[in-house]
């Protein structure tokens, strides 16, 4: 085997900072639970908003007949409060 010249020493001094940066930021990525809990809530936000697209498209009435019911309900429950 022939003794590695200093450009192959270097090229894997480099190879090896590579891969140690891309494992730096995964770890760093993984820590990073604000910002892993705000990717988790926009997807499920994401995935709410078009099933309620999807669902307003295949029956509108149904729909809106539950939008109307869930503001009647908060507002019967603003109204109760504010009685008490």
């Amino acid at each position: 085997m022939s003794k590695p010249t200093p450009a192959d020493i270097q090229a894997e001094i480099d190879a090896t900072r590579e891969r140690l940066g891309e494992t730096v930021d995964q770890l760093a990525a993984r820590l990073d639970v604000p910002a892993r809990t705000r990717a988790r809530l926009t997807e499920s936000a994401l995935r709410t908003r078009d099933t309620a697209v999807e669902t307003y498209r295949e029956s509108p009435p149904t729909v809106l007949g539950a939008a109307a019911a869930l503001v009647t309900v908060v507002v019967g429950i603003v109204v109760w409060r504010r009685k008490r």
